[in-house]
């Protein structure tokens, strides 16, 4: 059954709500509340809402979660900041996969449970598979992010057993205005340095921020889908012709590309995920009927540029 009221309606709680995802999601909901560690901040910067205190290393205030109808759980440690060392994976894991399992064991906690749980994961659950297409019920790679992913997904899947209905969203590359990805290349890009990535021939899968933020309320609204979904376009490009297309739009050549070897050496194991060839596609999505408002690269970048002004 589908659940016709619109997202502004939801009695929601986010967390990791003043991340680049999450503050377009708070935006459209209407006073949702949100769980971050900096409550005051979080409260300034996003206006509309409830901020209440809650650092994932710690059990999860029972009274943020009281009345929710969903919850998105997006917390976690910024994965493409600075090198992947010991201390860093370890931020990355307690962050995302103890972080989930606290708020699930809060949610056990409540005497009236939300509908769905709404919960990130990431296309780092697959393997690299060259040209082959991957779809949700490809395994998990045996290597970190795979490992980080199966783990954070599984901590969010307990949350089954307590009558709450969970969506993974596996995001892929978050195309957006203000911030992400997206900000950290146009720089370089703008100046004419931009270029590929090694050969340029691994897959990119990307989404626009605005097509991810309806997919999760299409998740929450939609009782009929649960378990992973692809948070990716339908059309994934090559890093090479991802590359040539940016570079189009912003009327700049993208001729410097960085060798395997040197982004190997400035960012260590994180490279490694960087040239991967992930060939994702939402098929759980478009068999649910989500219709993408950005299915193919270019318009999507034209679209943000519009908006960044």
């Amino acid at each position: 059954m589908t659940d016709h009221r619109g997202p502004e309606s939801l009695a929601a709680v986010i967390t990791g709500a003043t991340g680049f995802i999450g503050r377009q999601l708070a935006a459209r909901l209407r006073r949702p509340v949100v769980l971050s560690r900096n409550a005051q901040r979080a409260q300034t910067e996003l206006g509309d809402v409830r901020a209440v205190a809650w650092d994932t290393r710690v059990e999860v205030p029972l009274e943020a979660l009281d009345g929710a109808q969903v919850v998105f759980n997006l917390a976690g440690e910024p994965i493409a900041e600075g090198r992947w060392t010991a201390e860093k994976k370890a931020r990355i894991r307690e962050s995302r996969v103890e972080g989930t399992q606290r708020l699930v064991a809060g949610l056990a906690r409540l005497e009236s449970r939300p509908l769905v749980l709404v919960s990130a994961s990431a296309v780092g659950w697959y393997p690299d598979g060259g040209d082959r297409i991957l779809a949700e019920d490809e395994p998990a790679a045996d290597n970190f992010l795979g490992q980080i992913c199966a783990e954070w997904e599984q901590a969010a899947l307990a949350a089954e057993a307590l009558g709450i209905r969970v969506v993974l969203i596996r995001t892929g590359l978050v195309l957006g205005p203000g911030g992400g990805a997206l900000g950290k290349m146009l720089p370089l890009f703008r100046a004419g340095l931009g270029g590929r990535l090694g050969d340029g021939r691994q897959w990119m899968p990307w989404i626009h921020l605005d097509d991810l933020v309806e997919m999760m309320l299409f998740a929450a609204t939609h009782a009929s889908l649960r378990g992973p979904i692809n948070g990716v376009a339908p059309n994934p490009v090559t890093n090479a012709e991802f590359t040539r297309t940016l570079g189009r739009v912003l009327h700049r050549p993208a001729l410097f590309p960085a060798p395997r070897f040197a982004l190997r050496l400035a960012l260590g194991e994180m490279a490694d995920a960087l040239l991967a060839s992930q060939r994702v596609v939402p098929r759980a999505a478009l068999a649910a009927g989500y219709a993408f408002r950005y299915a193919q690269l270019e318009p999507a970048l034209r679209s943000i540029l519009a908006a960044a002004g």
